[in-house]
């Protein structure tokens, strides 16, 4: 079953801004983790929330609250997104990442670019400079070019020593279709701001050793990412494949929509759901009310929240441990 989270009890005073954030889900144990690893995760998470916050509590938008914050992440190498994402079995660095409006349900999503040093930016242009949803590949790579404001840069930038180690692992093993480590490094966030409105973004590497130009459910809207006023705003990491097949993101917001479930219910429903397929993970989800929630199917999760009522809080294993 889902490990959750100490969610807000329905009907307490709903605060006038929330933060929620995740750095990946998977076999994030206290025995996998040392003390070095843990305190830059840590030093991470409460950056974005820093910087997400700040903007959240001088009456900026959701919007740009976790398109911030994710470029916080998308910048440390401790965290599978943008710099220190994971390699393809070629040896790149393929990058994807999307973003949503709660108050519109506009869009906009990237996959396979190489060369975008903040995807989740890139994500936000298609959605407010195109008229499409999503772009791949060299199509985006050449939007992003004709739009000065996204930064460019060396696919060098990406790459770090401990992604190539893990790949090369992973090619050690002959095994094929699963990340060496089984930790889904995406990163995510949602935020309700003093509008009432609420928004998502999700920006990930993929998997270790991906083929063919595999898409996980990270830029898939609906999947990996959904916003919606009238429900709650959602970013998942995962074993994508089957969060793709579920429809998570979307599913859980229907569920609090129309079946009035809180977000813990919604989201361990859909969690034990997916498990049920054979995938696991997690995701982190806000909404109207001023609910705060995660919840996963894997031994921890990185991820942590504020309000304009609480301090930053950051956790990494599951509540039994």
């Amino acid at each position: 079953m889902p490990l959750t989270a100490n969610a807000q009890t329905p009907g307490e005073q709903r605060p006038e801004w929330t933060l929620v954030i995740h750095g990946g889900a998977g076999t994030i144990t206290r025995d996998r983790i040392t003390p070095e690893q843990a305190e830059a995760v840590t030093a991470g998470l409460n950056a974005a929330l820093a910087t997400g916050s700040a903007i959240l509590a001088g009456g900026g938008s959701a919007l740009d609250a976790v398109e911030a914050a994710v470029r916080v992440l998308e910048d440390d190498p401790n965290f599978n997104s943008a710099r220190g994402a994971v390699f393809t079995w070629e040896g790149k660095n393929e990058l994807d990442a999307s973003i949503m409006d709660g108050s519109n349900r506009a869009a906009g999503a990237i996959a396979g670019v190489t060369t975008i040093r903040h995807p989740i930016s890139l994500a936000r242009k298609v959605m407010e400079e195109s008229p499409h949803v999503m772009l791949s590949g060299a199509g985006a790579e050449e939007f992003a070019r004709d739009h000065a404001d996204i930064e460019i840069v060396d696919p060098s930038w990406f790459a770090t020593p401990e992604r190539l180690r893990q790949l090369e692992e992973l090619k050690a093993r002959q095994a094929n279709w699963f990340d060496v480590d089984l930790k889904y490094g995406t990163v995510g966030a949602v935020a309700l701001d003093s509008e009432g409105h609420v928004a998502a973004a999700t920006s990930t590497g993929g998997l270790t050793g991906k083929r063919w130009g595999r898409i996980g459910d990270s830029p898939i809207i609906g999947a990996g990412t959904y916003a919606d006023d009238r429900g709650c705003a959602v970013s998942a990491t995962g074993a994508g494949e089957y969060f793709i097949r579920e429809g998570v993101a979307h599913e859980i917001c229907a569920r609090v929509r129309f079946l009035g479930e809180t977000l813990q219910e919604a989201a361990d429903v859909v969690l034990a759901e997916t498990q049920t397929l054979g995938g696991s993970g997690g995701v982190i989800l806000t909404g109207p009310s001023g609910e705060m929630s995660w919840s996963f199917t894997t031994p921890g999760m990185y991820r942590g929240r504020i309000s304009s009522d609480s301090e930053a809080e950051v956790a990494f294993y599951g509540e039994a441990e």
